[in-house]
C-alpha cells in the first residue's frame, strides 16, 4: 500500500516551460514546450509524467483539461527531455505535472504546479541544460 512506501525528497529534478518556435500554435502565436530536467548525476528510470490543467474560466465556471500521461524508460543524467507542447490559452489555469520515477529500487514522486499566469515572459530565467530561458519550477 502507498503508506508503506518510503518517499524520499526529490532533488535535482525539475520541470521547465520554455518558448519554442517549433511548437507554434495554429493561430500563429509562439509555442511553448514542457521539459523534464534531470540535473542529477544518475539516470531516472521508469519515468511517468502525468499532466493536467485546472481552474476557472472568465465567467467563474470550473475548467479541467484532459489528463495526459507520458512514459519515459530512462532519462539520462544532466539532460533535458521534452515532454509535451503547451497551448498559451491554458496559462490562466493551474498546470500540474506529476512526475514519478525510480533511482535503483527507490521510487520518487513530486507534483510541479505552475500557478495561473506564472508562465509569462517576465518570469523567464536562464536554464543551463537548455541553453535558453524558460519558466522553471523546481
Amino acid at each position: 500500500m502507498k503508506k508503506d512506501i518510503a518517499f524520499e525528497p526529490v532533488e535535482g529534478v525539475s520541470v521547465a516551460i520554455v518558448p519554442d518556435e517549433r511548437a507554434a500554435t495554429t493561430e500563429g502565436q509562439p509555442g511553448w514546450l514542457v521539459y523534464l530536467l534531470n540535473q542529477s548525476d544518475f539516470p531516472l528510470q521508469n519515468v511517468i509524467v502525468s499532466s493536467n490543467g485546472y481552474g476557472t474560466n472568465a465567467e467563474g465556471s470550473p475548467v479541467r483539461t484532459s489528463t495526459l500521461r507520458h512514459s519515459l524508460p530512462e532519462v539520462m543524467p544532466r539532460t533535458a527531455t521534452p515532454i509535451e507542447p503547451i497551448d498559451p490559452a491554458l496559462f490562466h489555469l493551474n498546470n500540474q505535472y506529476w512526475v514519478s520515477y525510480y533511482v535503483g529500487a527507490q521510487v520518487f514522486d513530486k507534483k510541479f504546479i505552475f500557478v495561473p499566469d506564472s508562465i509569462v515572459e517576465e518570469n523567464l530565467t536562464p536554464i543551463a541544460l537548455l541553453n535558453q530561458p524558460g519558466v522553471l519550477h523546481s
